[in-house]
C-alpha cells in the first residue's frame, strides 16, 4: 500500500471519527466516556490502517469501515440506552448476536442470489473481504437473531427497536464507504462519474449515493426519536426510508442485472421490506389506539 493511500484511508477514518463526536455532542453534549471512546477508536483504526504501509500484511478496507461502524453505533446505542435506564452490557451483547446473524444472512442471501458464481469458485464463499453482502438478507436473519435475544432478556421490543433503528441507518452509512474504496457495489460508466482502477472506468458512486442517504435517514430518525408516541415507529420508518433509497439507487447500479420489468431482485426484496413495514407500522398504530391504550 502506498503512502498516498494510506493517507485517503486514514482521512476517512479521521472523518468518520470528527462526524461521530459532533453527532455525540449535538444529541448528547460533552459525555467524557463515550467522546473518549470514539477518539480512542478512530485513532485506533488509523492505526490499524497503517499496518499494510509497515508490513505485508493485508488490511481490507471493506472490513475496516464495517468494524468501525459496528463500535462507533454500538458506543452510542449504549449511551442511548443508559439514559432509559438499560444495561449497556446488554446493548453490547445484542449488537453481537445481530451482527453475527446480519453477516451470515447478508452472506447467504448474496451467495444464494449468485450461486452460479459460487458453485464455479466455492472458496469464494467466506472471502466476505471481497464484498458481497445484501442488506436485506443480513437485516431478515440479524433481526431474528436480535428480535430471540430481546425475548431471553425480556425487553420491549418494539421500543429497542425504535431505539437501535438510527444507528442501523448511521452503520450501514459508514458500511457504504467500504464499498467505495473496496470497488464493490459499483454503478453504471458515466463520462463525469468517479474513476475506479478496479473497473478502468468512470462510474456513478453509488455507494456514496447510499452513504449519504443513509446518514440522512439516521439524521431524521433521531430526529423523529423526539417525538414519536407510538412504539415501534421508528423502526418501520427507517425500514420504510432505506427500502426507498435503495430501490432508487438501483436504478443507478451495474453490479447485476434486471430482473423483470426492468427491476433488480434487490429491488423487489426492496419492495417487499416497504411492504412489511407499512404493514407493521398499521399494527403498531392500531395496538396503540385502542381503548386499553388510551389516557
Amino acid at each position: 500500500m502506498s503512502v498516498y493511500t494510506y493517507g485517503v484511508i486514514a482521512a476517512v477514518i479521521l472523518g468518520i471519527g470528527i462526524a461521530a463526536f459532533f453527532v455525540e455532542v449535538y444529541l448528547h453534549g460533552l459525555r467524557r466516556k463515550t467522546i473518549t471512546a470514539i477518539v480512542f477508536w478512530t485513532l485506533g483504526f488509523c492505526v490499524v490502517a497503517m499496518v499494510p504501509l509497515l508490513t505485508p500484511v493485508t488490511v481490507y478496507s471493506y472490513g475496516l469501515m464495517f468494524a468501525m461502524a459496528v463500535l462507533i453505533c454500538s458506543l452510542l446505542l449504549a449511551a442511548d440506552a443508559q439514559r432509559k435506564n438499560i444495561n449497556a452490557d446488554i446493548i453490547f451483547d445484542l449488537v453481537f448476536w445481530t451482527i453475527v446473524g446480519g453477516i451470515i444472512g447478508a452472506r447467504l442471501l448474496y451467495i444464494i442470489l449468485n450461486y452460479p458464481f459460487f458453485i464455479e469458485n466455492p472458496l469464494e464463499i467466506i472471502m466476505i473481504q471481497n464484498g458481497g453482502l445484501v442488506w436485506q438478507g443480513g437485516l431478515i436473519l440479524g433481526a431474528i437473531m436480535g428480535a430471540s435475544f430481546i425475548e431471553k432478556k425480556k425487553l420491549a421490543l418494539p421500543q429497542i427497536l425504535d431505539l437501535s433503528a438510527p444507528y442501523l441507518a448511521l452503520g450501514q452509512s459508514i458500511g457504504r464507504i467500504g464499498c467505495f474504496l473496496n470497488g464493490c457495489c459499483y454503478g453504471k460508466e458515466v463520462a463525469w462519474g468517479i474513476f475506479f482502477p478496479v473497473h478502468n472506468a468512470h462510474l456513478h458512486p453509488t455507494q456514496l449515493y447510499l452513504s449519504a442517504g443513509l446518514f440522512l435517514i439516521f439524521l431524521i430518525l433521531k430526529r423523529y426519536q423526539k417525538f414519536s408516541q407510538i412504539p415501534g415507529l421508528v423502526f418501520a420508518s427507517y425500514l420504510i426510508l432505506e427500502a426507498a433509497l435503495r430501490f432508487g439507487v438501483e436504478f443507478f447500479r451495474a453490479d447485476h442485472k434486471a430482473l423483470f420489468f426492468g427491476l433488480s431482485i434487490y429491488q423487489f426484496v426492496s419492495l417487499g421490506i416497504l411492504i412489511f413495514a407499512f404493514g407493521f407500522a398499521y399494527a403498531m398504530l392500531i395496538k396503540h389506539s385502542s381503548p386499553d391504550n388510551l389516557s
